[in-house]
């Protein structure tokens, strides 16, 4: 991926705002008292689909109907919200989307991905076998095969930290889920872009700990399985321009467990009434983890999506 620079990021933007508002990030006041640092919440959860990924969805469609204007459909996999991006995109644009789903995927993201307009299809065990099933169908029935990861989809996501560092230029760390990679590549990207300091530090399920195996060996590396109920976390083996990117250009990436992740779930909603699906908690349970070497720093936290089903989240905040 080639270095993006702020015009790039900034010409994102304005795709960006044609569909949405930037989004809200806040120094919440409970959250500082309890984590003894200052901490910015960047509020992805509050985006049209309600996760991050819409950004690049966006930034996405507009590059292929640039490069491929007799393109009529897109097919892509995912657990739900690249696709809930996708399909909004694709429709606003007036192309038809295919999405590949695994076996057994949320119900209510699958719902939400009709909702926009996508065809819905369920194959393979997990998120990576869906990928290969999206590839067969793209041949199949002569769509564009959207990948995981992109620079046109890491440009648009890169919008949201944009955003984050104009209102909060002096964080000195800001945590990030890693699924496939876009977010933290975006993070990285507009981070570098404003010739910013700020330590970039992935997070992953210990479940689903490909990323930083891959980070701590310096080469590529995948699990056998990613069960982890955080399912934009579920991902068995990096995206390798994705890992060519953070492996360089993270600090250190952290992992969580399932139980952190719930319990930073409840901690969103009581410090702050927000909702959190389980990646969009995993950057807070970072911190949690790790608050005592961030006493006294400002921080950030991207709260990358609140798409999590009812009956998961009332068990966890129950």
């Amino acid at each position: 991926m080639h270095r993006l620079t702020r015009d790039d990021i900034e010409q994102a933007a304005r795709h960006v705002y044609q569909v949405m508002p930037a989004t809200a990030q806040y120094p919440w006041p409970l959250l500082a008292e309890r984590l003894g640092c200052t901490v910015w919440v960047k509020h992805e959860n509050h985006t049209p689909t309600g996760a991050f990924k819409i950004r690049g969805g966006i930034t996405f469609m507009h590059w292929l109907k640039r490069e491929h204007p007799y393109t009529k459909g897109i097919v892509s996999a995912t657990r739900g919200n690249h696709g809930q991006s996708l399909a909004l995109a694709a429709r606003t644009l007036g192309l038809r989307a295919l999405i590949v789903v695994p076996e057994g995927n949320s119900v209510e993201k699958n719902t939400a991905m009709r909702a926009f307009g996508a065809e819905v299809v369920e194959c393979g065990r997990d998120f990576d076998e869906a990928r290969d099933a999206a590839a067969h169908l793209a041949q199949m029935r002569g769509l564009y095969l959207v990948p995981p990861f992109h620079t046109e989809l890491v440009k648009g996501v890169a919008t949201y930290a944009l955003e984050l560092f104009q209102a909060a230029p002096d964080l000195d760390t800001v945590y990030v889920p890693i699924g496939c990679g876009s977010g933290i590549c975006g993070v990285i990207a507009a981070r570098d872009a404003l010739g910013l300091k700020t330590r970039v530090v992935g997070v992953v399920s210990t479940e689903a700990g490909a990323a930083k195996l891959s980070f701590d060996a310096g080469a590529l590396r995948e699990t056998v399985s990613a069960n982890t109920f955080a399912d934009g976390l579920a991902v068995r083996k990096p995206i390798p321009e994705a890992f060519a990117v953070y492996g360089a250009a993270a600090q250190r990436i952290v992992a969580v467990s399932d139980e952190q992740i719930a319990e930073a779930m409840r901690v969103y909603y009581t410090d702050t009434h927000n909702l959190a699906e389980g990646a969009g908690a995993a950057a807070l349970a970072a911190l949690i983890q790790e608050r005592e070497a961030m006493a006294g720093s400002k921080v950030g936290v991207i709260l990358s999506g609140g798409n999590v089903d009812r009956s998961v989240y009332a068990s966890v905040i129950a």
